[in-house]
């Protein structure tokens, strides 16, 4: 196994001091790989103590080499390093300017909401004129590159020795530790109850000393180092409703990372786990003080969930339906009778209005009706509802849970 191997090895097994002096021979041999400084720097920030310093001048020839030769997704990497040397290094004002950087490149990396987050924080505590929140670093920096060498291997490492040939011994690379889960392969679920979401991130291994989790009111995120030396970012944003922060837990375990936030308004089922709509942050005064409330841009947090339905009018608003037609009638002035047929709203009043409201539907339907109403209801298993037996009567009805729930057999 060569060097870079090694290193690789190293740094999935979390030895990081075994990595630098891996990634360091692997460099001497061929000093123009921009990954091997990526990884390096990656190694110096995690070794213990870390070399903060050793980290950032990694970083910048990475991303010098990455420009040259136009690599955008090494240029994206070295310049997140860079970015991540100097918050260690305190330089905040010029780790931020770094990481806007990256996000003009890659809009979509999840892991810079977390920095941003912790750049916010750090320079909230700074005065302007502090000498940690100014901006020196440039985009891409000026720095003496490496001479190149010659990277061609001696007779020796190839086998080859005075004409005879040798065995090469082929070295077994030791089992990395941490994550076992290929960052392509890492999934998420969810499940709701009535007072609960619970979100469950399917990655073996995740380390608990290494793993970076924030919940926030309408959001969550978790980033960890990944056997290749690389982060895993995962994140939610904005999450359908609003979350209670301190109700709500993360726990990490051998097979999974599982979440489970306390839904602010217990009893509304979220019909997705993220929302299509942004969020709106509107400022509000209480107490002579700025409180910021957030609230989704086109959505009624008091309106129910939608249920499935093959109507070409859409879904009905089966609560509305249920309160008008179950008011009771005016009393008529003439005769004093309450205009009902056969004395149905006295038959049902004081029951539960919805109950009421089918059972007096169904009193009142057509035989076609009726039997439409049963076997919509028996075979759906009471998911769904249908008055048209012209449908219904062409087949099984099928069953058909509310949006984010899912059908299991008993």
């Amino acid at each position: 196994m060569d060097q870079a191997a090694k290193g690789a090895a190293a740094l999935g097994s979390k030895d990081f001091p075994a990595a630098v002096t891996h990634y360091t021979n692997a460099i001497a041999a061929n000093s123009q790989a921009v990954d091997y400084y990526i990884k390096r720097s990656t190694a110096y920030t995690r070794i213990s103590p870390p070399d903060h310093a050793a980290a950032f001048s990694d970083a910048e020839i990475a991303l010098t080499l990455a420009s040259k030769r136009g690599k955008r997704e090494l240029i994206i990497q070295a310049q997140l390093r860079r970015a991540i040397a100097l918050f260690s290094l305190e330089r905040y004002g010029d780790s931020r300017q770094c990481f806007e950087w990256v996000k003009q490149m890659d809009e979509n990396d999840k892991s810079l909401k977390i920095w941003e987050m912790k750049l916010e924080t750090k320079l909230k505590a700074l005065s302007d004129d502090d000498e940690k929140a100014k901006i020196l670093v440039k985009q891409y920096p000026d720095v003496e590159l490496p001479a190149k060498k010659d990277s061609q291997k001696s007779a020796t490492s190839t086998g080859v020795e005075s004409g005879k040939s040798t065995a090469i011994v082929t070295e077994q690379a030791p089992k990395p530790e941490g994550v076992q889960t290929p960052a392509d392969k890492i999934r998420h679920e969810w499940y709701q109850t009535q007072d609960h979401v619970v979100v469950s991130l399917f990655a073996k291994g995740v380390p608990k000393d290494k793993a970076t989790i924030d919940i926030q009111a309408r959001s969550l995120a978790i980033s960890f180092p990944l056997p290749t030396g690389s982060d895993y970012d995962f994140s939610l944003d904005p999450l359908y409703g609003e979350v209670d922060v301190a109700a709500s837990t993360a726990k990490v375990m051998s097979t999974k990372v599982e979440f489970t936030l306390q839904k602010s308004s217990p009893g509304e089922m979220w019909p997705q786990l993220e929302s299509d709509m942004p969020v709106i942050e509107a400022e509000t005064e209480e107490k002579g003080g700025e409180v910021k409330r957030v609230a989704l841009a086109d959505r009624n947090s008091k309106s129910g969930p939608f249920y499935p339905t093959s109507s070409k009018s859409g879904p009905k608003n089966w609560d509305k339906v249920a309160d008008e037609l179950t008011k009771k009638p005016k009393k008529d002035k003439k005769h004093g009778d309450e205009g009902g047929e056969d004395g149905l709203e006295d038959d049902y009043e004081g029951a539960d209005p919805v109950n009421g409201f089918f059972q007096s539907l169904y009193s009142r339907a057509d035989p076609d009706t009726k039997r439409a109403m049963m076997k919509s209801y028996q075979e759906s298993n009471g998911t769904a509802l249908s008055t048209n037996w012209a449908e219904v009567g062409k087949g099984k009805v099928e069953t058909q849970p509310p949006n984010g729930m899912e059908a299991k057999p008993w």
